[in-house]
Parts: C-alpha cells; sequence; structure tokens
C-alpha cells in the first residue's frame, strides 16, 4: 500500500479547554489520543510508512509517537507557518516517492479498507479520490454528487440536506496532482482545490458505508469516547 500522509495540525478551536493545549488529533479519548486509533486502524491495511503533516504544537505529537508505530514508520513535515490542508498535503508531498499516497484528516476516524479505495482508484486511471459517506439529516458538511461511473459531478456548501454523500477526510492522490495548477503557499483542499478543479481534473469519489466520525465539535468530541470503545487501540 503507499504512503499515508495524516493532517495532524489543528488546533482545535471549537473544542476550546475540552484538549487543553494539545492538538486537535491529541485530543483524548479514553486514556489515548486520537491519533492512536488512526495509527491502530493503519496496522491492519497494510501500511508501512506514515508522513504526519504537524505543525501547531507539534513537538506534544513527536515526544509522544516518535519514529515508529508497530511495524509503520512516521516521519513528520513541519509546518513553519499554517499552510491550509492543501498547503500541508503539498508540503508532506516532499517525503512521498510512491506515485500514489494516502491522505486522512487527523481528526476523523473513517475505517475503510484501503484496498477497496486503491483498487477503485486504479480501474479509473484516478488521480484523485475521495472516500465518501452516505449521511442523513446532514448539517455540518457539505455535500458531494458523483455519476454512474464515480466520477464528481458536483459539491453543495454547508447547509442542510435530507440526504447525501459528505466527504469522508480520505483522499488517494497522485503524486503530481498539483502540477501544473498555480496555489498560493496556504490554501484549502477542498475550497481551492477540489471543489475549484473537479471538472478539469477529472476527480472521483467512492462511497464506503463504515462508521464515521469527525471529532471538531464538542458533541461529536464527547460521543466518540462512547463509540470507540468498539475499536482496538494500545
Amino acid at each position: 500500500m503507499p504512503v499515508v500522509i495524516i493532517l495532524a495540525g489543528g488546533l482545535g478551536r471549537r473544542l476550546g479547554s475540552l484538549i487543553s493545549c494539545v492538538p486537535k488529533p491529541m485530543a483524548e479519548i479514553n486514556g489515548k489520543p486520537f491519533l492512536a486509533y488512526l495509527f491502530k486502524f493503519l496496522t491492519g491495511q497494510d501500511i508501512t510508512e506514515i508522513v504526519l503533516s504537524v505543525g501547531y504544537k507539534s513537538e506534544v505529537i513527536k515526544e509522544h509517537f516518535r519514529d515508529k508505530y508497530d511495524d509503520i514508520a512516521i516521519k513528520y513535515a513541519t509546518e513553519d507557518q499554517p499552510l491550509g490542508t492543501g498547503g500541508a498535503i503539498r508540503n508532506a508531498l516532499r517525503f512521498v516517492t510512491d506515485e500514489h499516497v494516502f491522505v486522512m484528516n487527523g481528526d476523523t476516524f473513517f475505517p475503510i479498507r484501503f484496498a477497496t479505495l486503491f483498487d477503485f482508484h486504479k480501474s479509473k486511471s484516478s488521480r484523485t479520490t475521495l472516500a465518501l459517506k452516505f449521511m442523513k439529516n446532514i448539517e455540518r458538511y457539505g455535500t458531494v454528487t458523483i455519476n454512474g461511473e464515480g466520477r464528481v459531478t458536483g459539491f453543495d456548501g454547508n447547509r442542510y440536506h435530507e440526504a447525501g454523500f459528505i466527504n469522508g477526510g480520505i483522499y488517494l492522490i497522485s503524486r503530481e496532482v498539483f502540477d501544473g495548477i498555480e496555489l498560493p503557499d496556504n490554501f484549502s483542499f477542498e475550497s481551492d482545490f477540489l471543489k475549484k478543479y473537479y471538472r478539469q481534473k477529472t476527480i472521483y469519489g467512492l462511497p464506503f458505508n463504515d462508521y464515521f466520525i469527525d471529532i471538531g465539535v464538542p458533541h461529536d468530541y464527547e460521543r466518540a469516547k462512547t463509540e470507540l470503545k468498539r475499536f482496538e487501540y494500545r
């Protein structure tokens, strides 16, 4: 399997005092940092290397996980200044030599089967493929529409939807995904790349039915403490 980039530089402003002064992916869930759940999940996905994109309080993450988790090697791509999700990905790609690379949000748990996403991505000769999650009563997220072939045909903003696919925060991208595009140092992968270039770049999406949670707001952070007990960690 390709290398995985995990975006772990979030401040967690919406969580406020609930996570003290640590990066959002280090928010404590039942005595362990949230990142430990992501790492444990990745040990079952034939992943051998992770690049952690870190910024705010990066020393907290580095001191906790150091350079290895089980048999997975860990590298760090440090932001000297905020780069946004897109800039963080581009910065982390400097550490990647694989033709394709997985990208995960460090505050989202969506335990899909990476091999399934990889096979679909390759079958479409895609350079960007999103893992999608079907949800009902959507309020926090925008929706993604796809055609019968899985090609993304549109993004709808953050407003109420009775049902639809949301971006699950896991991507499979080509290492050259940003080639030929003029982008600033600090940019959003979601707004400044996906939504702007999906027609030009032929982006695909694949739905998954797996469990999904984003700990970015207090209610869901507290919910994770109960629901993630079913997943093993160390």
